[in-house]
């Protein structure tokens, strides 16, 4: 999420992120030679959280789906990649906060794609629960949302092509967050997505959950970390510092 509240238990997670740097509509920001940044910021509707794009020689992902409220703009985005829209095979959830998901039933009519979500917050989107999605943090309704792959271990593969993924559930913003990691083009790459928080009560946060998530993230010795609000950070020192800094 891009905000916090004033019932947040940690408030240094509260603090609103820098603005992200605005893309014409007609591109988007390449990561590597198979990872882009499709979505968030000025690639799409201003609250939406960052939707990366994942694309191993045809074998597509989304990592997250924003809000909704741009979907043409995104589906775009990816078009403008090489992408065909069904070549995405997953829409990969990394929790269940209506900025990383109020888009994803367009996203899967469109591309045919399974929507894969982590146990706890599996239930919450499927529910339609709009407190701990926060869709009334954005004055929105949270439909329900059928979830085709429920994540249930700490760590589970992804085959992609020829490729995998690895989720890694990190709770502690959201009960059943979770991070994705693969290697593209010799790099260790990170979906952390909302690394920085916030906890709140009605999210359902615990802070120890938290913090100990933050020290398995830095664990994973990623060379690139793709977070949901803050942008892109690249080479292992300055990933550990950025999750250090929430600790």
């Amino acid at each position: 999420m891009g905000f916090g509240c004033q019932e947040c238990i940690s408030t240094s997670q509260a603090e609103s992120p820098p603005r992200q740097e605005e893309f014409p509509p007609d591109e988007t920001m390449k990561i590597t030679g198979e990872i882009y940044q499709v979505g968030g910021g000025g690639l799409s509707s201003p609250e939406d959280a960052a939707i990366y794009l994942i694309d191993f020689k045809g074998h597509g992902a989304l990592v997250d789906a924003g809000c909704g409220h741009f979907h043409d703009r995104v589906m775009g985005n990816i078009k403008a990649r090489g992408t065909k829209p069904d070549a995405i095979q997953y829409l990969l959830l990394t929790h269940c906060h209506y900025d990383h998901t109020g888009g994803a039933e367009d996203i899967r009519k469109a591309t045919g794609c399974l929507v894969v979500a982590h146990e706890p917050d599996a239930s919450f989107l499927e529910k339609g629960d709009d407190e701990v999605t926060a869709a009334r943090w954005y004055g929105e309704k949270m439909e329900p949302l059928p979830v085709d792959r429920r994540l249930i271990l700490p760590r589970e593969e992804i085959p992609l092509g020829d490729r995998t993924l690895e989720a890694v559930h990190i709770p502690g913003h959201s009960p059943g967050s979770v991070v994705y990691l693969t290697e593209s083009e010799g790099r260790r790459v990170l979906f952390g997505q909302d690394v920085h928080g916030p906890l709140d009560s009605s999210l359902l946060s615990n802070r120890d959950d938290y913090l100990r998530s933050l020290e398995l993230i830095i664990s994973l010795e990623a060379d690139i970390l793709c977070e949901g609000h803050y942008g892109i950070y690249r080479g292992k020192t300055e990933i550990e510092n950025f999750v250090r800094s929430f600790m």
